[in-house]
């Protein structure tokens, strides 16, 4: 068991809040089109900060610990790459101006963190009360695994996103971005920007990235200060790593089904642990080592087979996957 005290829980949501503050000055002083450079030394510094604090963790608990919050860190940020791409999807989708990009991310990185915070606060009470909930959330991440590899070259329908369908209804809205605002005055009443309908569809993936990462993380570890820290850090890189990768994203035409893999094999090494703990200890664990070794490995066979063949067929595009399949557009000819 991790022994974490009041200081230091309170130290690193500190450190935390702080880098987000640093992402949001920056956005709603500075509204700019964000370069490769830039966004190259951002992502450095991010994925050095994770690095700092996960050495920090091995030397002062152990290596056990360091090495679940090294193997969480790289479950979410592989999770987090697909989380990229609906990104994309939806500036594309709602044309979003370069120069609101970087508010929009950061806006969708805050609410993540509110979202998977909470989910970290129920999946741990969850978890510490009924063990059953391991088979559970096992299931639900083979579920999931399934569901995305059978729709792997799919992409999330946006636009018919029941969240964004829903504010789209109740709503007024007008047509054009206007220097970054979410509500401007048009005839005399108060109306939202496009800008607004974007951030509401990206805290809708937000919502269902949460779902899958959290029991995903939980097969990692059972402690909550590493499943909140893995989480904070992965997605606090993920506004630099947008504008670094944002032109690979459509090279990685595998990701998904590795993504899938990866779900999958936590979704049993859950399953195991709920037998091992329930049913007969006889029943075999999978070591943490062994699930950062199967994860990385996963990683880079589908991202060098993937380059290979985006080099080899150019023409070929990735695509993020759903967890359903796309709804076909009505015809609104007569």
């Amino acid at each position: 068991m991790l022994e974490i005290d009041g200081l230091t829980w309170a130290a690193t949501i500190g450190l935390v809040l702080a880098l987000l503050a640093v992402d949001l000055v920056v956005a709603a002083l500075r509204p700019h089109r964000v370069g490769f450079a830039e966004a190259t030394a951002w992502s450095v510094f991010y994925i050095g900060v994770a690095v700092a604090f996960g050495a920090w963790l091995w030397m002062a608990h152990g290596g056990e610990f360091g090495t679940e919050y090294f193997t969480g860190y790289i479950v979410e940020k592989s999770l987090s790459v697909d989380n990229l791409f609906v990104f994309v999807i939806i500036m594309t989708t709602f044309a979003v101006p370069e120069e609101h990009q970087h508010k929009v991310l950061t806006f969708g990185i805050v609410l993540a963190l509110i979202m998977r915070g909470i989910f970290i606060a129920v999946g741990a009470t969850l978890l510490s009360l009924f063990s059953f909930m391991f088979l559970l959330f096992g299931l639900l991440l083979i579920f999931t695994a399934v569901q995305l590899f059978r729709h792997r070259d799919e992409d999330p329908d946006v636009e018919n996103n029941v969240v964004v369908r829903t504010a789209r209804r109740l709503l007024p809205l007008s047509t054009e971005y206007d220097g970054g605002k979410l509500f401007i005055r048009q005839g005399g009443k108060r109306v939202g920007t496009p800008l607004l309908i974007v951030l509401v569809a990206i805290g809708g993936i937000d919502l269902l990235f949460a779902l899958d990462s959290i029991p995903a993380i939980f097969g990692v570890t059972e402690e909550p200060y590493i499943v909140f820290a893995a989480n904070a850090f992965a997605l606090l890189g993920l506004r630099a790593l947008f504008f670094l990768v944002k032109g690979l994203l459509d090279r990685l035409v595998y990701l998904s089904t590795g993504l899938a893999i990866i779900l999958a094999f936590i979704g049993v090494k859950l399953i195991l642990h709920w037998l091992h703990v329930d049913i007969s200890p006889s029943v075999p664990e999978i070591a943490t080592p062994v699930s950062l070794g199967v994860i990385i490995g996963v990683l880079v066979i589908v991202t060098v087979a993937s380059l290979i063949k985006s080099r080899q067929d150019p023409s070929t595009k990735a695509h993020p996957g759903s967890l359903r399949a796309s709804r076909p557009h009505r015809d609104e000819t007569p």
